[in-house]
């Protein structure tokens, strides 16, 4: 049960804060940008919801996204210990099957693509463009925390490492907001890139064998055209 009775606290006010453990770690730390970044792309959602233009079927599995988000920050929040008094919340791999079966899903309403595409088209959609490169960030900001911590187990309050199976969940997820961006534009269709603002003829991709443009013919930070895997 959640109670909270007042919103500030002045505990951080020396640059530091607590986590989940109640260890105090100071606010740079890798770990807090993690789940900040989680924080920031839960709002994003919200606001592609608020916006009203999508669908119900998509607004419920954005709901339930929002929900696994904030699990997905609990997790991060709280090293992993040998040793719980009370077992915490953990991103499970079922919750990443989930996501696959989601993109699987909804992708079987979209035509392939055959350009990379820009954010944009509905309201919907421009936002979950936006939620996309967010979780992304976090994905990245989890793979620095790993990079600190491990994804060991620690004997203290505040050794232990972080669990990598939110990385994984974050990466998924960037593909499936992606697939909703595009779906949230079936009407109107995809905002489509025209190199040098339409100064110069697309690349010829007719010599790929599947002849369609794929989230492997990008870099994994671009920011634009499909997910990553």
């Amino acid at each position: 049960m959640v109670n909270l009775t007042r919103i500030y606290t002045r505990t951080g006010d020396q640059g530091t804060t607590a986590l989940g453990d109640f260890s105090r770690t100071h606010k740079t730390d890798p770990r807090l940008a993690a789940y900040a970044d989680a924080n920031e792309a839960n709002a994003a959602i919200g606001v592609a919801i608020a916006c009203g233009d999508l669908t119900d079927e998509v607004g419920q599995t954005l709901r339930r996204i929002q929900n696994e988000l904030f699990d997905v920050g609990a997790d991060l929040c709280m090293p992993l210990a040998q040793h719980y008094d009370y077992p915490p919340l953990r991103v499970a791999q079922p919750w990443i099957d989930d996501l696959e079966t989601d993109c699987d899903h909804y992708l079987e309403q979209l035509q392939p693509l055959r350009s990379f595409i820009l954010p944009g088209g509905s309201a919907g959609a421009a936002y979950l463009h936006v939620a996309t490169t967010v979780v992304r960030r976090a994905e990245r900001s989890v793979w620095a925390a790993l990079g600190v911590y491990g994804d060991q187990p620690g004997a203290g309050k505040g050794d232990g490492g972080v669990n990598p199976l939110t990385a994984t969940y974050l990466n998924r997820l960037s593909d499936l907001l992606f697939v909703l961006a595009r779906v949230a534009n079936l009407p109107t269709g995809d905002v489509l890139w025209q190199p040098g603002g339409g100064r110069v003829a697309a690349p010829d991709k007719s010599d790929k064998k599947a002849g369609r443009v794929t989230g492997e013919d990008t870099a994994d930070d671009s920011e634009s055209g499909s997910g990553d895997r």
